[in-house]
């Protein structure tokens, strides 16, 4: 190996360089600075705060409260599985990566195309829902600002929700521009709002609430009542799950980010799983002291209320125009989960370019070359104005229809998580004999782990694409399946008539 200071006797050095790739990436980040990007991503405070209102419509306080360990228990196998092979192969290609690896010579091309191609759209989707999440929070903020929907507040049309969601992407293409060491700066900064911001939440909002739920409402009150024809308790409660499985999505940044972390093939892994655990610590206490704030699930969910059916926002306002006699306090509040989201969106955009860039760097992607160029920081410049770029038409659906735009938002759950599990299928199938374990590995319930992961991931895939409201028309039509199989007959079309032929899958870059 070529001396390069002290960079080369990193672990996570040496182990890309036996990967056959060069260290083109400033590799400075600490295991800290690779969770914080992670736990930024799940960012509990985005998550929760989007979709409670799924969460309270479908099982109300009971779906909430159980229905996140369930997702958390589930999601903690599928990222210990994760961890096990990241340990193995520390690139910031990640899952594609990993599963031309496992998939052997013969299929290491098609798996690593398919997984690359779910794992990079499905990343794009995440910001484009997280910095859509954020514009619609503005919104309305703005509403709350200006009195309210009762007292002729101003509420923004879908064209001045898409500009703030532009504007927002356009600041975090630019602090994503920055070097390395800012964008780490950043990163543990988001973690430390994200921590500090859930708790201070937390305690604050039932505190000041004049109104308390009760514990017995809390842990064990289910609401079926939900105005969508939906009435089987066991089907309403799987639909609530999808707050909790929406909210901790997104880990994989651990892994795209250990070319610029320091002893990454302890530290990928450290920052997979911690970002995991933590988050559903944080995540459950967040979830407690806002539901013991809820009295009226039937008024947080009126499209009516001050907060246009915002059901956070709404609880966030009236707690505190409750005791103080005016809803300022909520509207701060709601400014915390805000900036959380910024962040949240940051991070996403930090990770969606280097996987674009290591995509682009085996050639997966139209104009690779160009794609995966570093500029004199070592920062992938064009990856990550293609991500922003990408996800701002994304988000344009939306002003066709929100049909629409939620059925392609929900690759950011679905395709991402079949993008998790197809390097992990590979692993305990084809490479079950074969797989050689990293520093951190499950030993010999690595195997069993793996299936537990695999299959969840396939329960959750067909649980998600189920229709979501009765009689079923153009508007309640789940989309799911729709934008998830079109990606899936996208990318084996392109591959069938194109990319085999010359995508070989991931390429050293070493010279001999």
């Amino acid at each position: 190996m070529a001396a390069n200071g002290g960079v080369s006797k990193d672990s996570g050095h040496a182990r890309l360089h036996q990967l056959g790739y060069k260290q083109e990436l400033k590799r400075d980040l600490s295991v800290v600075s690779n969770f914080a990007f992670s736990f930024a991503i799940i960012s509990v405070l985005t998550g929760i705060t989007t979709l409670y209102s799924t969460g309270l419509k479908f099982g109300g306080p009971v779906s909430i409260v159980y229905g996140w360990f369930i997702a958390g228990c589930f999601t903690m196998i599928v990222g210990l599985s994760m961890a096990e092979i990241c340990s193995s192969y520390p690139t910031s290609g990640g899952l594609y990566y990993w599963s031309a690896m496992l998939a052997g010579p013969k299929w290491a091309p098609f798996a690593s195309w398919l997984t690359g191609w779910f794992n990079i759209v499905g990343q794009w989707a995440v910001t484009t829902s997280v910095d859509f999440s954020l514009a619609t929070l503005i919104q309305v903020i703005i509403l709350l600002s200006t009195g309210g929907k009762n007292n002729d507040g101003y509420e923004a049309s879908k064209y001045v929700v898409i500009c703030f969601h532009g504007g927002i992407l356009f600041l975090h293409a630019i602090i994503n521009s920055l070097p390395i060491s800012y964008l780490s700066f950043f990163g543990q900064l988001a973690a430390a709002w994200n921590f500090v911001g859930v708790f201070v939440l937390m305690i604050l909002i039932p505190l000041v609430a004049t109104e308390r739920a009760s514990p017995k409402f809390v842990f064990t009150h289910f609401n079926t009542d939900n105005g969508d024809g939906v009435n089987n308790k066991l089907y309403i409660f799987v639909l609530g799950l999808l707050m909790s499985q929406y909210t901790l999505t997104g880990y994989d940044a651990s892994a795209h980010m250990t070319e610029e972390t320091k002893s990454a093939d302890i530290n990928g892994p450290k920052g997979i799983i911690s970002s995991i655990g933590i988050s559903i610590i944080v995540g459950w206490g967040y979830i407690l002291g806002i539901t013991f704030a809820v009295t009226n699930i039937p008024h947080l969910l009126d499209e009516n209320n001050d907060a246009g059916g915002y059901a956070i926002a709404e609880v966030f306002y009236q707690a505190f125009k409750s005791r103080y006699g005016t809803g300022v306090g909520g509207i701060i509040c709601l400014g915390v989960v805000a900036v959380a989201i910024f962040f949240c969106g940051m991070s996403s955009v930090t990770s969606n370019s280097r996987m674009a860039y290591a995509f682009s760097r085996d050639g997966a992607m139209p104009f690779s070359a160009f794609w995966h160029k570093v500029n004199k920081h070592e920062v992938p410049l064009n990856a990550v104005w293609l991500s922003a770029l990408i996800s701002f038409c994304m988000a344009l659906t939306s002003l066709g229809s929100l049909v629409a735009f939620n059925a392609m938002v929900s690759i950011a759950t679905i395709g991402l998580y079949i993008a998790y599990a197809l390097p992990i299928f590979f692993r305990v199938t084809l490479a079950r004999k074969s797989f050689v374990p990293g520093p951190f590995n499950l030993g010999r319930y690595g195997i069993l782990v793996g299936w537990i992961a695999v299959l969840w991931v396939a329960i959750i895939s067909v649980l998600f694409s189920l229709p979501v409201a009765y009689p079923i028309s153009n508007e309640t039509l789940n989309y799911t399946p729709v934008a998830v199989g079109g990606l899936l007959i996208i990318t084996v079309f392109a591959w069938v008539f194109s990319a085999r032929h010359w995508f070989k899958g991931p390429i050293t870059n070493i010279d001999a």
